[in-house]
């Protein structure tokens, strides 16, 4: 049995092979490169399409060989597709987890466009080096290859989406589609994460990140026509919302605490601030009060100065004329009453 020889859930839209079965459509001339045992291929003759499949394992193809209009054993790093198979022989040429196996993939996508009928179109599934279970292991320093899967251990090339889409944009194709299967950094088992070692609120924060939800990208391409200038790329469609596979678990749970206790202790922090603002404030208008009573009393011991010095010379002067008037004699008194 090839490890690549899957059972295939038409009815699981979040599924690669879905994705790529669905997308080809009926009634088309396919080619399947790397077909294996033919699970993608039946599916498709299923759907009326007659397939042609390219392998480099002898012995899984052969299981395919009896459903397949033809079937060519090769190694794509050394033999083209287009030495085995007529021009414009296909409508749809598909490359399901294949191209990151290869040492120059845009080279093997340049040289399968010259099989494609004028309306041909190319199908793709890639894997997502981004994917947040990637992240997480890197994080604890995990790069260990599996059988199958992200880290396959006979992937050659590894891409992000913005990789995916230059190696079309590069091999002269135009997305048209492009789409994704999504999963939990943690709902996979392919890469060696102990997630109890991890901050919480790391965990969260990559379920978080663009592209961490995406497992695989599909897309859908065309050759660029002579004189045409490529538009915008299309938005990614995942095959399910986020919302819908990202994980709510312990470490949910204990980010929401931490977040919690967090914003209770910013509050209490922000609280105390608050109050030593209003102490200082206070103290503040303590002093400014305490330096206008000081001013008021040296303003009021100066006034006290110049009316004794005025009253003197008012008595002087009394004693000099032989008189003052009732109102001067009135200040002298009241000045004297209260030395």
């Amino acid at each position: 049995m090839s490890r690549y020889e899957t059972e295939i859930d038409l009815t699981n839209p979040n599924s690669s092979q879905t994705q790529l079965i669905s997308l080809v459509g009926s009634n088309k001339t396919v080619l399947d490169v790397g077909c294996a045992a033919g699970d993608t291929a039946r599916a498709l003759i299923d759907q009326g399409c007659r397939v042609s499949g390219v392998d480099n394992d002898p012995v899984a193809a052969e299981r395919a060989r009896s459903d397949l209009e033809d079937l060519v054993i090769t190694d794509l790093d050394t033999n083209p597709l287009s030495s085995h198979f007529k021009p414009q022989s296909f409508d749809a040429i598909v490359f399901g987890d294949v191209l990151e196996h290869l040492v120059d993939p845009a080279a093997t996508l340049r040289d399968s466009l010259t099989l494609l009928t004028p309306q041909g179109r190319i199908f793709v599934s890639i894997p997502n080096v981004a994917h947040g279970s990637i992240r997480l292991g890197l994080l604890q320093g995990a790069w260990t290859y599996t059988l199958t899967g992200l880290l396959d251990r006979t992937h050659l090339r590894f891409f992000t989406r913005e990789g995916v889409c230059e190696l079309l944009e590069g091999a002269g194709l135009v997305i048209e589609e492009l789409r994704s299967t999504v999963l939990d950094p943690l709902a996979t088992e392919e890469i060696d994460i102990d997630a109890g070692r991890l901050p919480a609120e790391i965990i969260e924060w990559v379920r978080h990140q663009p592209d961490a939800l995406n497992y695989q990208y599909i897309a859908v391409a065309r050759p660029l026509e002579a004189g045409e200038t490529p538009g915008p790329r299309p938005s990614l469609q995942p095959a399910l919302p986020v919302t819908d596979v990202r994980l709510e678990d312990e470490h949910t749970e204990r980010a929401r605490a931490e977040r919690e206790e967090r914003h209770r202790m910013l509050t209490i922090r922000d609280h105390i601030i608050g109050l030593e603002a209003s102490v200082a404030s206070a103290d503040a208008r303590t002093s400014r009060a305490r330096n206008r009573a000081k001013y008021a009393e040296r303003r009021a011991k100066a006034l006290r100065e110049e009316l004794d010095t005025v009253l003197a010379e008012l008595d002087q002067l009394s004693r000099s004329t032989g008189g003052l008037s009732r109102r001067a004699k009135q200040l002298l008194a009241q000045r004297k009453e209260g030395s």
